[in-house]
Formats: C-alpha cells, sequence, structure tokens
C-alpha cells in the first residue's frame, strides 16, 4: 500500500497536480449498520440511521447477513451497529462481549417478549366465525404431545408442524433445541421459513382462513397486535438450562423458557471509542412498545418501504426521538424531515 502511495504522488507530480495548495479532503467512511430482515428491527435500523445522517452528518449504509454473521462482523468491525440486539442470547455476541469487543447500549423496547404461540381460538373456539374449541385443555409445552394431530404437518402423517424462526437466527437454534428438550422432536416437524416474511405469511394465512397452527413469535412486532393469540407456558427460566438451549452442538439440551427480554443496540468497541457522542445517543434509545406496534402493523399492512415509515413514524412522534439527543441534533432531524 504504501508503494502504492508513493508510486501515486510520483506520478501526480509528474503532472504537476501536488502543486495546488488546495487540501484533499479524504471521505468519510460509512458506518456500516446490519440489514435486519425483520419488521422491527428494520424499522428501528432505518430511524437510527436517519438521526446519524441528518443530526450528526456522518454517512452510513447497511450489509445484510444473518443473526450470526452480523454478530460475528460486528466482533471484527467489519460492521459497527446492529439495531435491535437481543443482547446475551448467541454464544457469539456472549463470546465477543466477554472479550470486550462489543457493546450492548440502551434498553430501548420495554416489554419485548418471545415465545410459542397458538390463535387463541385454537383453545377457546370462536363462535362468531363458527370455530370450536380445537385443543380445550392446551395450556403448556407439556400439553403439546396428545395435539399433534391438530397441529398436524401436510407432509409428514403422525406427526405435528412447529413453525420455528429461518435458519441463521439465534432463535432458531433456541427453538430447535427445546423441542428435543420438551421431548417434542419425535411427535413435531421442526418447520423453518425461508425468511421473516415467509414465516409472517404462514402464520396470517393459517389464522385468516381459521386453521390451527403452532409457532414462534416475538414482541414488538404487528403480528402480536393484529391477531388474539395465547402464549404458552414453559418451565421456569434457569441460566444453565439456557446454556444447553444455544449451543446447538449440545445432545442433551435441558428445558427452560427463554433469557428474559433485552433490546438494545449493539455496537463494536472500536466504534464507541470513535464516536462517543453517538454512543451517548444510542444509550437513550426508547421506542414506547404500543406506538412502534402500531408503526409495524401499519408499515406491514401499506407495505411501506422502511425508510418511509421510520420517517413516518418520527414525524409523528417528535416527542419520542427528540428525548434522545441534544437541541441542535434534534433540530438539523426535523429540518431534514420537513
Amino acid at each position: 500500500m504504501r508503494g502504492f502511495r508513493r508510486l501515486l504522488a510520483a506520478t501526480l507530480a509528474t503532472f504537476g497536480l501536488l502543486a495546488s495548495p488546495a487540501p484533499v479532503v479524504a471521505a468519510q467512511a460509512p458506518i456500516h449498520f446490519a440489514d435486519l430482515n425483520w419488521e422491527s428491527g428494520s424499522l428501528i435500523t432505518d430511524i437510527l440511521r436517519i438521526i446519524v445522517e441528518k443530526g450528526y452528518g456522518l454517512p452510513t449504509d447497511t450489509l445484510p447477513g444473518t443473526t450470526i454473521t452480523l454478530e460475528t462482523a460486528l466482533a471484527n468491525n467489519d460492521i459497527q451497529v446492529i439495531g435491535e440486539e437481543w443482547a446475551g442470547r448467541s454464544p457469539v455476541w456472549v463470546k465477543a462481549e466477554a472479550e470486550g469487543k462489543v457493546v450492548a447500549l440502551g434498553d430501548t423496547v420495554k416489554g419485548a417478549t418471545e415465545g410459542w404461540w397458538v390463535p387463541e381460538y385454537v383453545i377457546k373456539g370462536d363462535p362468531a366465525k363458527g370455530i370450536k374449541p380445537m385443543a380445550p385443555d392446551l395450556r403448556s409445552v407439556s400439553d403439546l404431545p396428545r395435539y399433534k394431530d391438530v397441529f398436524k404437518d401436510p407432509e409428514t402423517p403422525g406427526k405435528g408442524r412447529f413453525l420455528n424462526s429461518p435458519i441463521g437466527w439465534t432463535s432458531e437454534v433456541v427453538n430447535k433445541q427445546k423441542l428435543k428438550a420438551y421431548g417434542l422432536d419425535d411427535s413435531y416437524v421442526n418447520f423453518r421459513s425461508g425468511s421473516g416474511a415467509a414465516l409472517d405469511a404462514e402464520i396470517s394465512s393459517s389464522i385468516r382462513r381459521g386453521k390451527p397452527v403452532l409457532f414462534y413469535y416475538w414482541s414488538p412486532t404487528p403480528l402480536l397486535g393484529r391477531f388474539k393469540l395465547i402464549q404458552l407456558q414453559e418451565p421456569p427460566f434457569d441460566a444453565e438450562a439456557w446454556k444447553t438451549l444455544t449451543d446447538a452442538d449440545n445432545p442433551n439440551p435441558k428445558p427452560t423458557r427463554s433469557l428474559p427480554s433485552k433490546l438494545s443496540i449493539g455496537v463494536s468497541t472500536p466504534f464507541q471509542k470513535q464516536y462517543p457522542q453517538i454512543a451517548e445517543f444510542f444509550t437513550k434509545v426508547d421506542f414506547p412498545i404500543d406506538a412502534l406496534n402500531k408503526a409495524l402493523a401499519d408499515m406491514s399492512e401499506k407495505h411501506t418501504p422502511p425508510r418511509q415509515a421510520a420517517e413516518a413514524f418520527m414525524k409523528a412522534h417528535p416527542d419520542v426521538w427528540q428525548a434522545w439527543v441534544p437541541k441542535d441534533v434534534a433540530d438539523k432531524v426535523s429540518a431534514a424531515l420537513k
């Protein structure tokens, strides 16, 4: 690289291009955000990017990947920000955090949750739609073996179907291990959708047709605000058991509900040191879950691009995001949104 620079300088000097006193200003490298492929992740990411770009005058872009590859990239500072990080859930994150390579900033969405769900009508029925209860005594994951015929897999006779996360999500590994830990791998098919959108479509289609469906899901999301759902009970949280669920290679996973949810903004340690003012802003990010779920529902139903949905949210809720940043930054962003 040094040789190339010397050669370039010599070439420029030959043509008299170094005689000008005008300074050469290097272009600012963009801050790389993770391109998250679920609604809340993409909306939050674009809100953060708008504030960084318009309020702090720094360029940004996004890089795609699975949860695990993006966390690995963050640890290597190949990307600098993950806008919605379920911190502490994956071994990749835990290792990187212990080594001081990544930091979880803030508590961005209070009241977030995840688990296994069924539509309310599966248990209670829906007289208005002529639906009778299909699994009236279903309360817990331990009840699922006797209801495998209710959730039958169309491609595997004799087994039920559990809709898991897409491959590459941390939750996909956890749910696969939970099926073993709950003794359900012999009675249920571990069905993985190709994407978050495909998972949404499968669930929504089943519910609109009044069909039984068993699935993993989380909040904040439009889905939980759109339909009446019931979360199945799981064993109390156990930290040691949780380790066996996040380890895809553990042959004997132990039963436990998932780690209590805390959503943060994940950043690389070099980024935190280089941009302390933005890191400080990230610590203050706090989305009211009801307003966020409504924005996500609107975004989903109208097929609004995340950037456009982010701008709409910020225009509708200036009091929310202006509390995160200094007034001069808020004024610049507000001017850009007009």
